[in-house]
């Protein structure tokens, strides 16, 4: 397992969402068995706007850290595209992450972080 938070926090280290900025990515190449990973930081409320396509089926989920576990409020299996909105239940940094099977995947994805609204 904490290979596995390595790669994950490796992963996520790299270009984080900025709020309001969509980052739209027109193809990307998953060679078989690899995964991609988009992370934000959130605050409870905060939300995350995602759409994907996909060449050929992968899993997709939203998940964050929590002591040594990994949970995942959203969870897609093999699908080749997807949409939706996952409100932030707490504050934590969050990550999409899309894996590809055995033949690889091309995907294009648009993704979104929206603050909380002042009232």
């Amino acid at each position: 397992m904490p290979l596995l938070a390595a790669v994950c926090l490796a992963s996520c280290a790299g270009q984080p969402l900025v709020p309001g900025e969509p980052r739209v990515v027109e193809r990307l190449v998953i060679a078989p068995y690899e995964m991609h990973e988009e992370c934000a930081q959130l605050a409870a409320g905060e939300r995350l706007d995602w759409r994907y396509r996909a060449s050929a089926p992968l899993d997709f989920n939203i998940h964050y850290h929590e002591d040594n576990a990994v949970l995942s409020p959203v969870v897609r299996e093999q699908s080749t595209n997807d949409s939706g909105t996952f409100e932030a239940p707490l504050a934590r940094d969050y990550c999409l992450m899309w894996q590809a099977g055995a033949p690889g995947a091309i995907i294009g994805y648009r993704v979104l972080v929206q603050r909380m609204r002042q009232r």
